[in-house]
């Protein structure tokens, strides 16, 4: 099934971009999330239409996300979790507690564009990731310590 991207998706597409689904994918959650349109003759025309405001919204959430990428650069943050005797970690460091310190710093990040890639069970220096954008990610550096 074709359907008309809404917003970027990060394995999909952009955002005003035709692409193939699986029907159960666009029926069941992009159509009722708002996230795409069905690809009908209709529809394309009414993209095409609008692409200028398309493009300059685009435009717009891009430059923002790279002003955010900016601030994140060089970022450090730290974070005491308790460890056993050998210094593995009891549990693992969340995305939600990394938002959190970020949000402590005044930096609002929704913590599901936090990409652990495989989590943070040990102690010491994490590079992670941050989708700001489907053409932008920002890098900070997560340092976990010893809880005393």
């Amino acid at each position: 099934m074709q359907v008309i991207l809404l917003s970027d998706q990060r394995h999909l597409g952009t955002r005003g971009q035709v692409v193939e689904v699986k029907p159960g994918f666009a029926r069941n959650f992009l159509l009722p999330h708002g996230l795409a349109l069905e690809a009908t003759p209709g529809n394309l025309k009414f993209v095409e239409q609008h692409r200028a405001k398309i493009d300059a919204a685009h435009l717009r959430e891009k430059a923002a996300a790279e002003q955010f990428a900016a601030q994140l650069a060089g970022l450090r943050l730290t974070i005491a979790k308790r460890v056993g005797e050998t210094e593995t970690l009891y549990g693992s460091v969340t995305a939600t507690e990394i938002a959190e310190r970020l949000a402590e710093k005044g930096l609002e990040v929704d913590r599901r564009r936090i990409d652990l890639e495989g989590g943070i069970k040990t102690l010491g220096d994490h590079p992670v990731r941050i989708d700001l954008h489907a053409e932008v990610d920002a890098e900070i550096t997560v340092t976990v310590v010893p809880e005393e």
